[in-house]
C-alpha cells in the first residue's frame, strides 16, 4: 500500500501534489534548498560589516555614505519578507525561489563589480529584495513538504541555518577581505545560488502562474506595506544621524510610514484576500511568538552589532579577531543540533522557551560590567550561553509559529515572524546609535564632574603624567582619552544592561503558548 496520502488541511498550500506520512527524497532537497537560501540571505546582513571599511576606502564613500551599503540591503528585505506570501500564490513557490536565487546571485556579481558608491547601494537593495524571500519561504517549505511527524527535523535544519548566518557574517567577510578581497565576500555566492538553482529543480514541484492573483491582489495593502516598513526602518536607521525630527527628510519619511500604515490597515479591512494577514497577530499563540521573536531579533543583532564594537574600540581588535569571538555563539548550535529533533518532540515548548530566555538574560547580564582591560575572554562563557539560549528560544518559536496555524496560512506566517524578529534587529541597531550617543556624553560629564571633587589628586596624577611624558598638554590629552574610553565602556554596559531587562520582561509570554504534540515518532530523514 502507498504511504502517501493527502491530508485537508495542506491541499490548499500543495493542490496538485501528493503529501506524504514519510518524507520523500524531493522534499528533502526541497528543505536543504529552503535552509541553505536563508542562510545565505540572513549571512549577507552581515557578511560586509567587517568589510565595510575597505569596501569605504575602494568605492570612494564616505563614512555615513558606507553605512547605506548595510542600510539598503535591510530596508529591502524587511519590505519584501512579508509579500513573500503572496508571491508565493502568485508565482509558485519554485518559480518565486529560482527567480529570487537567480536575481540574487546576480546583483551579488554587481556589488562584487562596484567601483562606485551608487552601483554597490543598487546591488544591495537588489540582494535584500531578492534574498528576502529566501527567509520566509524556507518554514513554509517545512510546515508544506515535510509531514508533521518530520517537521521538527526540518526546522532543526532552518533553525541552524538562521542562526549560523548572522553569527558566521562577521567572521567570514574578516577573512576573505584579510586574505584575498572584499569582493569575494560577494562572490561567494555564486557557487551558493548554482547549487541552490539545481536543489530547488529537483525538490520542489512545479506549480502553474496563478495570473488571477494579480487582478485580485490587495495592491493597497502591497504598496502601504513597502511604504511602510521602508520608511520605519530608514527613520530608525537615519534618525540618530539626522537629528531625528529636525530633519526635514525624517519628517516625510514619518509621514509616508503612517500613510502606509493607513493603507495597509485599509487593505486588511476591505481586501478579499489580504497582502500579509495581520490577524494572526491577534492569535493568543502566534501573537506570543511574534513579539518574542521580536525581542529574539533584538538580541541576535544587537550581541553581534556591540560585541565586535566593543572588541575594536577597547581591545583594538581587528575585524577577524572580533568575528573569532562572535562565532562562539555558533558552536551549541552545531553541538545540540542532532538533539533538537527530538527535544521539541519531548520537552514542553514553555519550559524550554523560558529556560532560553533566563539563559540569554544571564548571558547579557555578564557582560553589563566590563572594564576598559576587557578582551574577547570576556565574552566566551556568555557568547557560549547566548548559543545555547538562542538555540532553545528560536528553534521552538519557529516550530510554535509554524504549528499555530493552518498549513495553507503557512506562508503569511513565516513572513510575519521573520518580519517581527528583522524588525526587532533594525529597532535595536537603531536604539543603539541613540544609546550610544546619550549615554556617552552623560557618562563623560559624569566623570568630568567627579574630577573637581578631588581636584588635589587629578593635579598629582597630571604632575606624573607630565613627569613621564615630557610634556603638560599631552598628559591633559591621555587624560582626556582615559576619560572618554571609560565612558565608552559604561555605554556598553549601559546597553547590556537594557538588553537583559527587554529579556527579563518577556520571560512570561511563553506560558500564554500551547504545548506541542509530545511524543510522536520522529521520522527519519531521506
Amino acid at each position: 500500500m502507498s504511504d502517501a496520502v493527502v491530508r485537508s488541511d495542506d491541499t490548499a498550500a500543495w493542490p496538485n501534489a501528493p503529501v506524504y506520512e514519510k518524507a520523500d527524497t524531493a522534499a528533502w532537497l526541497a528543505v536543504a534548498a529552503g535552509s541553505l537560501g536563508a542562510m545565505m540571505a540572513t549571512l549577507d546582513v552581515s557578511i560586509v560589516n567587517s568589510a565595510l571599511p575597505t569596501i569605504q576606502g575602494e568605492i570612494g564613500a564616505s563614512g555615513t555614505e558606507g553605512t547605506w551599503v548595510a542600510t539598503a540591503y535591510i530596508v529591502a528585505e524587511i519590505i519584501v519578507i512579508p509579500l513573500s506570501a503572496w508571491l508565493q500564490r502568485l508565482l509558485g513557490l519554485r518559480t518565486m525561489l529560482l527567480i529570487a536565487v537567480t536575481l540574487f546571485t546576480g546583483f551579488s556579481v554587481v556589488c562584487g563589480s562596484a567601483e562606485n558608491l551608487t552601483t554597490m547601494i543598487v546591488g544591495r537593495v537588489g540582494q535584500g529584495f531578492t534574498g528576502g524571500a529566501l527567509i520566509p519561504t524556507a518554514m513554509s517549505i517545512v510546515a508544506t513538504r515535510l509531514p508533521k511527524p518530520q517537521q521538527p527535523i526540518g526546522s532543526a535544519l532552518f533553525g541552524l541555518t538562521a542562526i549560523l548566518g548572522p553569527v558566521l557574517g562577521p567572521l567570514l567577510g574578516g577573512w576573505l577581505t584579510e586574505q584575498f578581497s572584499w569582493h569575494y565576500a560577494f562572490f561567494l555566492n555564486v557557487p551558493i545560488g548554482i547549487l541552490l538553482v539545481t536543489l530547488l529543480i529537483l525538490g520542489l514541484p512545479h506549480q502553474p502562474v496563478a495570473k488571477g492573483e494579480i487582478l485580485k491582489a490587495d495592491w493597497l495593502g502591497i504598496v502601504g506595506l513597502a511604504l511602510a516598513l521602508g520608511g520605519l526602518t530608514i527613520v530608525l536607521e537615519e534618525g540618530q544621524r539626522e537629528q531625528w525630527f529636525e530633519s526635514e527628510l525624517i519628517v516625510w519619511l514619518t509621514s509616508f510610514t503612517l500613510l502606509g500604515l493607513a493603507m495597509l490597515l485599509v487593505g486588511q479591512r476591505y481586501a478579499s484576500r489580504p497582502v500579509i494577514k495581520l490577524s494572526l497577530l491577534l492569535d493568543r499563540q502566534f501573537g506570543a511568538v511574534a513579539f518574542m521573536g521580536f525581542v529574539l531579533g533584538m538580541v541576535i543583532f544587537g550581541t553581534s552589532f556591540a560585541i565586535p564594537q566593543f572588541l575594536s574600540a577597547i581591545a583594538g581588535y581587528d575585524a577577524l579577531q572580533s568575528g573569532y569571538v562572535v562565532v562562539l555563539s555558533g558552536i551549541p548550535a552545531l553541538l545540540m543540533m542532532p538533539l533538537v529533533p527530538r527535544m521539541i518532540r519531548t520537552i514542553d515548548i514553555r519550559v524550554a522557551i523560558i529556560s532560553g530566555l533566563l539563559i540569554l538574560a544571564v548571558a547579557c547580564w555578564l557582560n553589563v560590567h566590563l572594564s576598559a582591560s576587557s578582551d574577547g575572554s570576556a565574552f566566551t562563557q556568555a557568547q557560549l550561553m547566548r548559543g545555547v539560549g538562542t538555540i532553545l528560544c528560536f528553534l521552538f518559536l519557529n516550530q510554535a509559529a509554524i504549528s499555530s496555524v493552518p498549513t495553507d496560512l503557512a506562508a503569511d506566517a513565516a513572513g510575519l515572524f521573520a518580519a517581527s524578529r528583522n524588525l526587532g534587529g533594525s529597532i535595536v541597531l537603531a536604539a543603539i546609535a541613540t544609546i550610544q550617543d546619550q549615554r556617552l556624553t552623560f557618562h563623560s560629564r559624569q566623570l568630568e564632574e567627579s574630577l573637581s571633587v578631588n581636584p588635589d589628586l587629578v593635579q598629582e596624577h597630571l604632575s606624573n603624567l607630565s613627569d613621564v611624558v615630557g610634556d603638560p598638554g599631552a598628559a591633559l590629552r591621555m587624560l582626556a582619552d582615559t576619560i572618554a574610553q571609560q565612558a565608552l565602556v559604561m555605554t556598553f554596559n549601559d546597553l547590556f544592561f537594557l538588553l537583559t531587562i527587554g529579556i527579563v520582561v518577556i520571560i512570561p509570554l511563553p506560558l500564554l503558548l500551547r504545548p506541542l504534540p509530545r511524543g510522536v515518532k520522529l521520522g527519519t530523514m531521506h
